[in-house]
């Protein structure tokens, strides 16, 4: 009997993990949601967008062309042939080709070119931001189910060694050396262990939920993920890089930072695309046309042959020269100015954002290392006592709740200490995380 329990115990003390189904990675979770999240899709098509108006940008400088026939009738009193009126319907087709080259635009076309550069290369970084992004929620996310399964843990050994000491006091209490009492509170206590353990495993198929919502899968059913192992954690090591260190290199690196920088250049393109409204416009423009007239009633020359006589080609230089748009043009460049100086303290808040956040990741690591220290030597100790009130129980030198007390101590200090290791875990890579390097653990 004595050996099927510790067997028993032994089973249940092992980690819980899904039979046969496919245990994913952190790497894979981020992969998967980062190809499949609904946002990043969304800053995908963004980007190409932005592509495309960057390509209209480009093609400003060639050449418009176009095409016009037109058929006019008209009906009552006109104009003849031969220069007199008449009331006659007359008929006229025209056909016309004409292009149109600018060859000067006050620098707006370059300017225009490069504003889109800038827009194209900001949409990029905003996507990068954004797979980040849902990297560090499923980052949380993985974490979560890993707490999750430390305390389901915790609950079902407690039940398993509830469920022992039921056993035993069954027996001792057939032969006479326990009471009904003493029976019955432990098996209270057994069946409040298993209103935890159920409420354990209902918070770890939320947590399941959560991040198989994250990867967009249809069902958590069968999801699964890796477990570390505990025992290859890293112990807590030196103390994290300090927040100004870490500031320092996430400002390289960080993408969102980068679509600021670059819109604020942006901003600088189009001060300048509105000043070039103060200057002359030239453009090329040549053309070709041909026209057929006919007054019914008169007789005119065939449509092939007036074709031919009225054929015209016209080639020219338009300069335009603004002089007066009722101040327009000088509130369109203010207007710019006070865009940029917004762009300004958009990049400004968003460096302090930054900090703030690191800030808070550092501290955040520094307490976990210590939380991990501590966790540590409360788990070696807690361990101890249990061992000690465990052998007093059983030679009826302590009572049951006494026994009870210890073992939810020690199961706790367990559960504590790999939820520390976790955090801790967790948190020094978050920090790497800003300073440019993938996130894992």
């Amino acid at each position: 009997m004595k050996q099927s329990i510790i067997i028993t115990l032994a089973l249940l003390s092992a980690p819980l993990a899904t039979i046969g189904a496919h245990e994913w990675t952190l790497k894979e979770c981020a992969d998967y949601a980062v190809a499949h999240n609904i946002s990043v899709r969304q800053y995908e098509n963004a980007r190409r967008q932005q592509e495309l108006r960057l390509s209209t940008a480009r093609n400003s400088r060639l050449p418009s062309v176009d095409a016009g026939v037109g058929q006019n009738f008209a009906f009552g009193r006109g104009l003849t042939s031969d220069n007199t009126y008449t009331n006659r319907n007359t008929a006229s087709t025209s056909v016309s080709l004409s292009t149109s080259v600018p060859l000067f635009t006050g620098f707006q076309i370059p300017n225009s070119i490069q504003l889109n550069k800038l827009n194209l290369e900001a949409a990029v970084a905003d996507l990068a931001k954004a797979k980040e992004d849902i990297r560090m929620q499923v980052a949380k996310a993985y974490v979560e189910i890993l707490y999750g399964m430390e305390i389901r843990d915790v609950a079902h050994r407690q039940v398993a060694i509830d469920s022992m000491q039921v056993e035993r006091l069954r027996e001792m209490a057939g032969n006479g050396k326990a009471s009904e009492a003493e029976l019955s509170q432990q098996k209270a206590a057994m069946a409040q262990s298993k209103l935890t353990a159920t409420q354990a495993d209902n918070s770890y198929q939320l947590a399941l939920l959560a991040l198989s919502q994250l990867l967009e899968l249809p069902s958590p059913e069968g999801f699964a993920i890796v477990r570390p192992d505990v025992s290859q954690l890293p112990l807590p090591g030196v103390q994290p890089v300090s927040p100004d260190v870490v500031y320092a290199e996430a400002l390289g690196v960080k993408p969102d930072i980068q679509a600021q920088q670059l819109r604020l250049q942006g901003m600088e393109k189009q001060v300048k695309i509105a000043q070039s409204e103060l200057l002359p416009q030239l453009s090329l423009s040549a053309g070709l046309g041909t026209s057929y007239y006919k007054v019914y009633g008169f007789g005119s020359e065939a449509m092939g042959r007036q074709f031919k006589h009225n054929f015209n080609q016209y080639i020219g230089l338009n300069l335009s020269v603004p002089i007066f748009h009722r101040f327009a043009t000088r509130n369109s460049i203010r207007s710019a100015r006070i865009d940029r100086e917004t762009q300004q303290l958009q990049l400004d808040n968003a460096k302090k954002t930054l900090y703030k956040e690191i800030q808070q990741v550092y501290y955040n690591a520094v307490a976990a290392r210590s939380k991990y220290e501590s966790s540590g030597q409360a788990a070696l100790s807690s361990g101890d006592a249990f061992e000690l009130m465990k052998a007093k129980y059983e030679n009826g030198k302590a009572n049951i709740t006494e026994f009870n007390e210890a073992k939810n101590r020690f199961l706790k200090a367990q559960s504590d200490l790999v939820q520390a290791r976790y955090e801790y875990l967790y948190q020094t890579s978050l920090l790497e995380f800003y300073r440019g390097n993938e996130l894992k653990f």
